[in-house]
């Protein structure tokens, strides 16, 4: 509910536009206009004062309905506009804009069939209502069908091709389809026409955060917190910034000073959620975080953010309940299984921590799995069967079909989801899924392929790199990665995937600069990243920076075989501690075998006298 509860939810602000009114006395009629000009700008709070005024001169209840339904909606109190908008009783030229804030409403409260009907009514009313089909088109989306939000969002800019909000959703679409860099120009050309709507603003801002733009999101921020000095996101994007920069302390003032206009917000709860962890304060971040985690099992992150908060909160009883049954998947993060083990330890329950300790000590990068489910695969069953076309009971019960091998219930499933929704990315994702499990690796690229052109978000981009592996098509994987990561330069996977084959194909410098670019970014706690850029640094003659970055590796993890080779071959390259060099080369063979770089680093001491 992030935005959701948020002023305007990145694109709901201004729906009210001109409509003509009822003949009122300007004294009611002069503070509807005001209200109406409030909305415009996403300001809930100056219209709802504005209506009390006209309420106060007499306005009846239902000259004012729709819009302080709109304004309350605004202030993220969905209960107050639900009581102002759901009798439907609206004045004959306010009915189409009533119709549409209930269908925003129950859009925002995920009514999305109640939404449907709300915006088909408003529809009849308003037929090219310019924002009424970006409205429409937000609830496509929303549900699942985006290709026809596409189809919406041009029908919305073919009616007023200078339509704010139209050009906003473009953005949006765009920025799911094409990247960042791809958004931009989009809400430029929006801020022209409306240059200080916040909700613009805010979607301004944050691709340029992305686009690594600081200095400008910075500027851009200022500017929110000129037209609204109370503008919650803009302190919020504030607060990113300065933990991006490592000043925690700073990012935990800024995001204080949103107060709890921000609490239904995911991403600041999570946040806030690391911030409280880096501040020492576990138990308040696990608080803040459980509930989170609960609602995005997929979210990779912020499980191991709370599984960290757990651990450090002393919480073991929770944290092996939570995660002991990820942690024994083949693709447990390597960061877990520390943790895990760790706990297992501080338990005196040694026997339990061995295993884990060796399985993180391998650092491997397994088999992509399925992501794993909470409810039981009967629940998801019984839910999918009473709603076979919608994402939230398709998806994770053909996962679940997935991950216990159900290949021809899993494609079953899949199979009913793309015929239902075939504009759906999702429902071509999933079957693409289905797919690869069942060794059509083309068929799987084709479905993969064709949910990228609608939307492509990074754990796409990591099973078409599967598939391509799959299909012998490596180069192919190359070139896909390569323009992913030029549209989306945040993409921390993409730039892993890039390192990987750049340095397949010898161009170790380009390697290098993305893994310290990854290292900078987060990065200098991971093991597996600090001993890849060893070797990039060792390829590039950089031997001072290698040893550096193999000792960061092995000091954070004595037990992986990949910092130890590490470390030896950078050692061995120094030509400094050959026995040392030789006991850590030695260590790595006997945890995962020989390999070509040991063998190397085993010849370059012998021919320093070493061997």
């Amino acid at each position: 509910m992030l935005v959701r509860r948020l002023f305007a939810a990145l694109g709901l602000a201004g729906v009210l536009l001109a409509a003509p009114l009822l003949a009122l006395p300007d004294v009611q009629q002069g503070p509807i206009n005001a209200a109406r000009a409030a909305l415009q700008r996403g300001d809930g709070i100056a219209a709802e004062a504005a209506l009390r005024n006209a309420i106060k001169a007499g306005a009846p209840r239902d000259a004012v309905a729709a819009w302080m339904g709109e304004a309350f909606i605004y202030q993220g109190d969905l209960a107050r506009a639900r009581g102002w908008l759901e009798p439907g009783q609206f004045t004959p030229d306010a009915a189409g804009r009533g119709w549409q804030a209930l269908g925003m409403l129950e859009r925002l409260d995920g009514n999305l069939p109640a939404a449907g009907q709300a915006y088909d009514r408003a529809l009849a009313l308003m037929p090219d209502d310019a924002q009424l089909w970006v409205d429409i088109g937000r609830l496509r989306y929303q549900g699942g069908e985006q290709i026809l939000a596409v189809d919406a969002v041009n029908r919305a800019l073919t009616a007023d091709p200078d339509n704010v909000r139209a050009l906003e959703f473009q953005a949006q679409l765009r920025r799911d389809q094409s990247g960042w860099e791809a958004a931009l120009p989009l809400f430029e050309r929006a801020l022209e026409i409306a240059p200080e709507d916040l909700s613009l603003l805010s979607g301004y801002a944050a691709t340029l955060g992305e686009l690594g733009q600081t200095t400008r999101m910075l500027a851009v921020t200022r500017q929110m917190i000129e037209v609204a000095p109370s503008h919650p996101y803009a302190f919020y994007l504030q607060a990113v910034l300065a933990a991006r920069a490592g000043k925690m302390e700073l990012a935990r003032s800024l995001l204080a000073r949103t107060g709890d206009k921000l609490k239904g917000m995911p991403a600041a709860l999570e946040l806030q959620g690391l911030l409280e962890l880096e501040a020492g304060n576990a138990n308040l971040a696990a608080g803040l975080l459980e509930p989170l985690a609960q609602r995005q099992g997929a979210n990779q992150k912020l499980q191991l953010l709370l599984a960290r908060a757990l651990y450090e909160a002393g919480d073991y009883g929770k944290l092996h309940s939570r995660f002991d049954a990820l942690a024994a998947r083949p693709d447990a993060p390597a960061y877990l299984l520390l943790l895990l083990s760790r706990a297992h330890e501080e338990q005196g329950n040694r026997a339990a921590a061995a295993p884990l300790l060796d399985r993180a000590a391998g650092a491997t990068i397994p088999a992509l799995m399925p992501i794993p489910e909470r409810d039981p695969i009967g629940v998801l069953a019984l839910r999918w069967n009473a709603a076979p076309g919608s994402p939230e009971t398709a998806v994770p019960y053909a996962r679940s079909l997935l991950a216990v091998r159900d290949l021809r219930g899993a494609a079953g499933v899949a199979g009913r989801f793309r015929q239902l929704h075939p504009g759906s990315s999702e429902a071509l994702a999933l079957w693409g899924d289905v797919a690869l499990a069942t060794g059509q690796a083309g068929e799987a690229l084709a479905a993969y392929d064709q949910s990228a052109q609608i939307r492509f978000p990074e754990p796409l981009l990591l099973r078409m790199g599967e598939a391509f592996d799959k299909a012998g098509r490596g180069r192919d994987a190359m070139t896909v990665t390569a323009n992913y990561l030029a549209a989306f330069p945040g993409s921390r996977l993409a730039a892993r995937m890039g390192a990987s084959h750049r340095a397949f194909t010898g161009d170790w410098a380009g390697a290098r600069a993305l893994l310290e670019s990854l290292r900078a970014r987060g990065g200098n706690r991971d093991v597996r990243l600090l001993a890849d850029l060893s070797l990039a640094q060792l390829r590039t003659d950089d031997v001072k920076a290698a040893q550096e970055s193999a000792a960061r590796a092995y000091a954070l993890q004595r037990g992986s075989g990949v910092a130890a080779q590490a470390l030896g071959m950078a050692l061995a390259a120094a030509g400094k501690e050959p026995q040392r060099a030789r006991d850590l080369l030695d260590k790595a063979r006997k945890m995962g075998g020989d390999n070509p770089l040991l063998a190397e680093a085993r010849a370059q001491l012998a021919g320093n006298g070493a061997a």
